[in-house]
């Protein structure tokens, strides 16, 4: 057994062992167990927020988007600093209504906002069919790190096996505590790795960062520039706005906002946030770096660019440190998506489909789906084809989709219909399902629209077809809403 797998090893059984301590001392009934009994300060709820942009995407992703892309890249940074505007005026109003209502999932939010436990149902659906894609690019992301950086002694198989079992054991156990610990240490070592490799790999090969993308520019001028076509300024526009608007969609995501104590929360955090997603620079700096020093990678291999320029230049226990940071970018994204699959498929299906179960019986469902969901992950993460690609790329633009619902929700005078809200989030869903599965862009369906509109990222024509359904039908039905609330209040 070599040094880098030792290391690896030695901190995932911390992360096991902090996620198990985690649990001490507490009543871990649902919402200890998924939302920490609100009882969170702002460096917990901050690290659980955090855990969203540091993923193995990241990490592997978009130092290969870099790699492979350069220009466009940069939608990654400006996404997350939009989202964290929003994030200022958005999230503590969601907290006020979510403490207010005692509200566990993402789901209870619609089901409590529209009055309809089966609008419910289908936000939990739609969750679901986004989360568990993105859970599979964590387990294969974890399978490649593992594998690269233990030099081949642990085949990707295998490393997803070991990594769905530890994400399993802690979160069944611990809960959103044990996500909140673990992120203590994966924040602390992500940066410190990051950091080092974004300023060492360009001084050592280049002896500085101007002299790094001076190189890249005499190799290709346009690299480091939006294309004309393809990923255009259009196309980074709509997607930086899709992207935004969806960031905080994700169950596993909107669901973290309920563990914060108090609404100022995510003022601080949002005043933090847009600087530390800054630390992706350096992220992308390493997938730069590589450009000229590991040549050749095309494909999906642009996303081992940063293991390939590491292992090329480190010794094998600063590859252990390495690896480790990496695993860790998937265990914790990962046990937020399980945790929130499973209280979703729980609270949010299984107590719609049988009112008469108690809040105990739910709790145990919601644990016991915990491996479930994790088994389901591993089986298509390791024989997963295309299918599951489409599924991916679906994934942001599908939960963007229950955006402009929740908008309307916050206002004071809501006049979407829970009819509207479902008609607008179904047209949306099939937009982004039919082009995604079809391989269809706004050019292909749309050809003799000028280029800018064609480069734009189908999810926001969704998202515009979903507005548009969501206003007529809530107009339509909005007189058949009211007499029944008149029926009700006079019965």
């Amino acid at each position: 057994m070599n040094i880098a797998l030792i290391i690896i090893f030695i901190v995932l059984v911390l992360a096991i062992l902090l996620g198990i301590q985690a649990k001490k001392g507490k009543d871990m009934d649902l919402e200890q167990w998924s939302v920490g009994g609100r009882g969170f300060g702002t460096i917990f709820v901050f690290l659980l927020m955090a855990g969203e942009i540091y993923t193995t995407f990241t990490f592997l992703g978009g130092s290969g988007w870099a790699y492979g892309k350069g220009g466009p890249t940069y939608y990654i940074i400006s996404y997350s600093a939009v989202a964290y505007i929003m994030s200022y005026f958005l999230l503590p109003r969601i907290w006020k209504y979510a403490k207010k209502h005692n509200l566990i999932s993402q789901s209870d939010f619609f089901v409590q906002k529209y009055n309809s436990p089966y609008l419910g149902v289908f936000v939990s659906l739609i969750g679901v069919v986004g989360m568990v894609p993105y859970f599979i690019t964590q387990l294969k992301g974890l399978g490649l790190i593992v594998s690269q950086a233990s030099y081949g002694s642990i085949s990707p198989t295998l490393a997803i096996w070991i990594g769905a079992i530890a994400v399993t054991i802690y979160v069944m156990v611990s809960g959103i505590h044990g996500s909140a610990w673990t992120a203590v240490v994966k924040d602390i070592l992500i940066l410190v790795v990051v950091v080092f490799l974004g300023i060492y790999l360009p001084i050592h090969y280049y002896g500085g960062l101007g002299s790094m993308f001076e190189a890249i520019h005499a190799k290709d001028a346009n690299f480091l520039a939006l294309p004309a076509t393809g990923q255009s300024p259009s196309w980074f526009i709509s997607t930086v706005l899709l992207t935004a608007f969806g960031f905080y969609m994700w169950p596993h995501t909107f669901g973290s906002t309920y563990t914060a104590k108090n609404a100022n929360t995510f003022r601080r955090n949002a005043i933090i946030m847009p600087l530390y997603s800054l630390v992706l620079l350096f992220v992308f700096f390493v997938g730069f770096a590589a450009i000229l020093k590991v040549p050749g990678l095309t494909g999906s291999d642009t996303d081992l660019a940063l293991l390939k320029i590491s292992i090329a230049t480190f010794d094998p226990w600063i590859i252990g440190i390495i690896g480790a940071a990496g695993v860790l970018t998937a265990l914790v994204p990962g046990s937020l998506i399980l945790m929130s699959s499973a209280t979703l498929l729980s609270k949010n299906i299984f107590k719609v489909i049988k009112p008469t179960a108690t809040e105990k019986q739910i709790e145990k469902i919601a644990k016991y789906m915990v491996p479930v969901v994790a088994l389901v992950t591993v089986y298509y993460t390791i024989n997963g084809g295309e299918t599951i690609v489409a599924l991916l790329l679906m994934g942001y633009s599908l939960v963007t989709q229950l955006f402009p619902a929740l908008l309307f929700s916050l206002m004071k005078n809501n006049f979407v219909t829970k009819y509207g809200a479902f008609a607008g989030m179904a047209t949306g869903v099939a937009t982004v399902a039919y082009v995604t599965i079809a391989n269809k862009s706004v050019g292909t369906l749309l050809p003799f629209l000028p280029q800018v509109i064609k480069d734009l990222n189908v999810g926001i024509v969704a998202l515009i077809i979903n507005l548009f359904f969501l206003v007529i039908v809530s107009i339509l039905t909005r007189s058949v809403t009211v007499s029944k609330q008149s029926t009700l209040h006079l019965e």
